[in-house]
């Protein structure tokens, strides 16, 4: 129960993150390179000042922190610069289809293949997300910005399964942010030239890369080890129907049959690929 509680909590953690981004995108309070150069600043100064105020230590120098660290910066300006051309629904497609794909390929061909059960639950979730944000109306989807959310999708599936490994989540997410601030202040720079900010936007910026993604991603770390990898990234489908109806509650928008619809065969999907069957 412990564990279904903070794994609960982790993927909230990351739907608000992702309402606080579209938000102060949307409202014109910050552009969406400078709120990702917030979001990892703001990350990366609250962790360091936990592990220092506990006299941890950070592990800059070492495989697992460049592939943490630059798997980091991969899924934050992709995330940042997918939404200038995609719409909420595509980009969220996209990106959770990516990770779940990503975490399932590199699990398979390092000889922990997910099980059939578990692979019939990826499918039915992804099928249920599927329903609810694939565009209608013959949309099309941007091929830039597709690319751009594969990319963060990349990203933060290897992030996801570097995770595995880490021994102190807290030290690793935190020295993961601070091997991602100059890659990604970097990245922006070199991409996007538009910039404008207001005290909202550097305010929404710092709460999200403070608490839903610097605390978030440090509970996700906690998380993983006890985690199947399959669950792992199964579990994370999730993400959008939470952003959804948190959207509906919070912001009025209305309820449709074909979220609940989605919602419900996310959540099977979830807990067939999750659950033990009985013994």
């Amino acid at each position: 129960m412990r564990l279904f509680l903070l794994t609960a909590l982790t993927m909230v953690a990351f739907a608000a993150n992702s309402i606080l981004n579209r938000f102060a995108v949307d409202s014109d309070a910050v552009d969406p390179g400078s709120f990702a150069i917030v979001r990892v600043l703001a990350g990366a100064v609250t962790l360091a000042g936990l592990v220092l105020l506990r006299r941890g230590q950070m592990e800059f120098l070492s495989a697992r922190r460049l592939a943490g660290g630059g798997s980091l910066s991969l899924y934050l300006i992709g995330f940042s610069l997918a939404y200038l051309t995609l719409d909420a629904g595509a980009g969220a497609l996209i990106l959770f289809g990516v990770v779940q794909m990503t975490m399932f390929a590199v699990t398979s061909l390092t000889g922990a293949p997910p099980s059939g059960r578990q692979l019939i639950g990826a499918g039915v979730a992804f099928a249920g997300l599927a329903w609810v944000l694939w565009p209608s109306e013959g949309a099309l989807v941007d091929p830039t910005g597709a690319a751009l959310m594969t990319a963060a999708g990349i990203g933060w599936g290897i992030y996801t399964l570097v995770g595995r490994l880490e021994k102190d989540a807290l030290s690793g997410t935190a020295a993961n942010f601070v091997v991602a601030l100059p890659v990604t202040v970097g990245g922006i720079l070199v991409i996007t030239s538009d910039r404008y900010l207001s005290t909202e936007g550097v305010a929404l910026a710092v709460i999200s890369g403070a608490v839903t993604s610097g605390l978030g991603y440090a509970l996700w770390y906690r998380v993983l080890p006890h985690l199947a990898t399959a669950v792992a990234g199964t579990v994370q489908l999730s993400v959008p129907i939470i952003a959804l109806l948190s959207g509906s509650l919070l912001l009025g928008e209305a309820l449709s049959m074909d979220l609940a619809l989605g919602a419900l065969l996310v959540l099977g999907g979830i807990a067939l690929a999750s659950l033990k069957p009985n013994s």
